[in-house]
């Protein structure tokens, strides 16, 4: 049935996309929300798409909107309110203040001036709480202050679904801001508030997003499920929504998914983009739509978005415009590299690449795994020294893990495999007390995966289960994390445990014939006489 659903998604974004709109009609299909304010008619509905298109982060769109209201009803403070946060990412540790400001300059001159245009409590404490995020101070501080004070319009006005959506959110920037990766309960707090909503609202797109965003980690990813599938049918007009529900497809393994949500996530981005704006939605559909590509097995697409994001890269006019555009721009130079040394790593397409200081961190990685493989000691130790060269400089964090990932294949090379098991277990001492992974794999070969396939060369093949399966929790349905599940239990004996493994490659692997795994996975199946429900199914 939701597939069904899906496909029938599809259909109707291709339509919507291929039509061009008056720009007064272009972004009806965003969700529905209830934000009754002060001002009434033509104004107020401009306000409402704003503040719909704001709930899934779709920027510059949600300016247009708020800006229109603004020419109708030049005092209208609540369009001021909502542009000044069509601005910045709530979610990124970093914000520039200074479009905010100046948003709120054009509404008057002083905050009492302009918190004199606010005729309501409700109103006035939306805008007093911006004040706090755009006035003076760190960011951090200014953020935990902005959810202070929506905290306290939330506890006043606690019926509000509007005010409980941006206060959940306002939780969900605080902790970003203040480090909070670590404390699940802001997220669990904010997710909490929004799935009720969610729950009551099923086409409330902040409800839907901020569940998304509060739950994204293996643990609590099922709760937000049902969120991800709706989300994308929600706001269909937002790149963001389409793209959003794969954060939660990932932690389930929903390779398919992850993949046919971010093409179309590109698809409304292209077609929505404009001089001047944010390439962002378009690069990071490619990142993640390429990493679920490769999970599945199709090589061929995972190489076309390498092609599309090198030529978002270089084109003219795509990749100019305004500090927004310009940042778009190097993030894409910079993904051309990730996804080039993603496919290298998952598609063990081994490559020696130049290693240089200016190397970034996951190419030295790829190189260190294909000189790993390649049997090419010099070049897997000049990788190994260039990372651990920036972690005597002071880097820390994945760069250390991937130092000590480099080093423990180096000296597995060497035969020397219980300092190769020290440096993995150093690693692991380090990414332990990191946050949960979310999203693509980071390292692009993640470190219990990694140290699983080196026990398996080590025929360590009882401590290589326990990698994998620590690795399958923090990533479902990797393929080669699965993979490497069930060659070691083959090896030792644990038949069913890897037939249940095997079985799951191959219901999940739909690409490339030139993966290993799958034909070893269909022989061992068909040597154990297992049903070939599964395999017949897969292979028509």
């Amino acid at each position: 049935m939701k597939k069904k659903n899906l496909i029938k998604q599809f259909v109707l974004i291709s339509l919507f996309v291929g039509i061009v709109f008056p720009a007064s009609a272009q972004f009806d299909n965003v969700g529905s929300i209830d934000f009754p304010t002060s001002e009434s008619g033509e104004a107020q509905q401009y306000f409402l798409r704003g503040v719909a298109i704001l709930h899934s982060f779709g920027w510059e769109q949600a300016q247009e909107q708020f800006q229109r209201a603004q020419e109708i009803a030049p005092d209208f403070a609540m369009a001021y309110w909502g542009e000044s946060l069509a601005y910045n990412h709530p979610l990124f540790s970093q914000m520039d203040a200074t479009e905010p400001r100046s948003v709120l300059q054009r509404l008057g001159s002083t905050p009492q001036i302009r918190m004199s245009k606010a005729p309501t409590n409700r109103e006035k404490g939306f805008l007093a709480a911006v004040e706090v995020l755009w006035g003076d101070g760190e960011i951090a501080d200014r953020k935990i202050g902005y959810m202070e004070a929506m905290e306290d319009l939330y506890n006043s006005h606690p019926d509000d679904d509007e005010v409980a959506a941006f206060y959940a959110l306002s939780v969900l920037s605080a902790r970003a801001a203040s480090g909070g990766d670590l404390d699940n309960r802001m997220a669990v707090k904010a997710g909490t508030i929004a799935l009720d909503i969610f729950n009551r609202k099923p086409s409330h797109p902040g409800a839907a997003h901020y569940t998304i965003h509060s739950f994204d980690d293996p643990i609590h990813a099922p709760l937000a499920l049902e969120a991800a599938f709706r989300y994308s049918e929600i706001a269909p007009a937002v790149s963001h929504a389409r793209h959003m529900p794969t954060h939660i497809f990932i932690q389930h393994g929903m390779w398919d998914h992850v993949s046919g949500n971010n093409q179309s996530a590109f698809d409304a981005a292209r077609e929505l983009w404009r001089p001047g704006q944010s390439m962002g939605d378009a690069i990071h559909s490619l990142d993640w739509g390429q990493y679920g590509d490769l999970q599945k097995g199709d090589y061929e697409k995972a190489r076309l978005w390498i092609d599309r994001i090198e030529t978002m890269s270089t084109q003219g006019g795509f990749a100019e415009g305004g500090a927004r555009g310009a940042s778009g721009a190097a993030r894409a130079r910079n993904t051309v590299a990730l996804t080039k040394n993603r496919y290298i790593v998952d598609a063990e397409d081994w490559k020696i690449q130049d290693i240089t200081e200016d190397s970034p961190d996951h190419e030295l990685l790829a190189t260190a795994l294909s000189a790993y493989h390649l049997e090419d000691q010099v070049t897997l130790k000049a990788a190994e020294q260039e990372l651990n060269r920036r972690v005597e400089g002071g880097e820390e964090g994945y760069t250390a893990i991937m130092a000590n990932q480099a080093s423990g294949l180096l000296h597995a090379g060497m035969g020397h495999p219980d300092v190769a098991v020290r440096f993995f277990e150093e690693a692991i001492d380090i990414i332990e007390p990191m946050a949960p992974p979310r999203g693509s794999a980071n390292p692009i070969k993640p470190l219990f995966e990694m140290y699983g396939e080196v026990l398996l060369d080590l025929g360590r093949h009882d401590d290589a289960v326990d990698q994998f399966e620590i690795s399958l929790q923090r990533m479902p349905n990797r393929p080669r994390s699965l993979w490497g599940m069930a060659n070691a239990q083959a090896a030792i004996g644990q038949v069913d445990l890897a037939t249940e493994h095997y079985q799951m490659l191959v219901d999940i692997w739909t690409g490339s014939e030139n993966f290993g795994g799958i034909t070893e996975a269909r022989s061992y199946l068909m040597d154990n006489t297992v049903s070939y429900t599964h395999l017949r199914a897969h292979e028509t």
